[in-house]
């Protein structure tokens, strides 16, 4: 079973952010919550550094995480600005842009870009204790600027659109699939077996990232599991005398292009199908 080491950010004595009254502390751990519930929802196990208002120091915090083991550690928290409204969008934090870190950073960014946010990408952060002292891949994603009323103004209205776009991004990355519904599924295909064909249930067409058609179907699994094994949605489809190792099945080409880009940086040839 996956396990995702959840922080939410700052707490107790140590408030984050602060803007007319509103704590950072208060709405990363509410947000952390309703991520974890979804989580657990579609069977990944979720361990958390803090479920109350109390603090801890990043130390302890990379601590906690090492203790429990995972397969990611994401810490969530809202950006600021030296002025009120002089920035608005999410970034997710890195200690470096490489390996399964980035993968899952660009897929939370492309997820909550979808919910309305400006992406402001992914960015490097070696001195972040929790990016430098968790023994697993660890991102941290700052859900908006807490001084900028447009962002608080969607992190409020669309509050369970965002928990879902974070759950989704984490469960993209596991090969879990998806939490979506008829209008906006996206709809992966089953790992390591054969595919349904280029419709989903809608009758709509899925853009889907190739990388290897053979006609041995040993060469197509050893390519699966490797795929597999860094977390990819990898499944095989058998079509026209070929076993076709493919990622994802996105109804928003856009997607599709984001993943073939991340497969590329692995070193994999790809190219973009339907």
């Amino acid at each position: 079973m996956a396990k995702i080491i959840l922080d939410a950010g700052h707490g107790g004595s140590d408030p984050g952010a602060v803007y007319n009254g509103r704590y950072e502390k208060d709405d990363v751990l509410r947000l952390v919550m309703a991520v974890g519930k979804l989580l657990e929802d579609n069977g990944v196990e979720v361990a958390y550094t803090r479920t109350e208002d109390v603090y801890d120091r990043p130390f302890e915090k990379a601590q906690i995480a090492n203790q429990e083991g995972g397969d990611f550690f994401v810490s969530i928290h809202r950006n600021s600005s030296p002025e009120a409204n002089q920035y608005s969008g999410v970034e997710t934090l890195v200690y470096d842009k490489s390996g399964q870190k980035l993968a899952l950073a660009e897929a939370i960014n492309s997820e909550l870009e979808q919910v309305g946010f400006r992406n402001l990408g992914v960015k490097e952060r070696p001195g972040l204790v929790v990016l430098r002292r968790t023994k697993m891949p660890a991102v941290l994603v700052e859900v908006g600027f807490l001084n900028t009323d447009a962002d608080n103004a969607r992190f409020d209205g669309q509050f369970d659109e965002i928990a879902e776009a974070i759950a989704n991004g984490i469960l993209h990355t596991l090969g879990l699939g998806q939490i979506s519904g008829p209008d906006d599924e996206e709809q992966n295909g089953s790992s390591g077996t054969e595919g349904e064909g280029s419709q989903d249930g809608y009758g709509g067409k899925l853009y889907r990232v190739q990388t290897g058609a053979f006609r041995m179907r040993e060469y197509a699994e050893d390519l699966l599991y490797r795929l597999q094994r860094q977390k990819y949605p990898a499944f095989i489809l058998y079509d026209d005398g070929l076993y076709k190792v493919q990622v994802g099945a996105y109804r928003q080409l856009d997607n599709a292009v984001r993943m073939e880009q991340t497969l590329r940086k692995q070193g994999y040839s790809t190219f973009i199908t339907t």
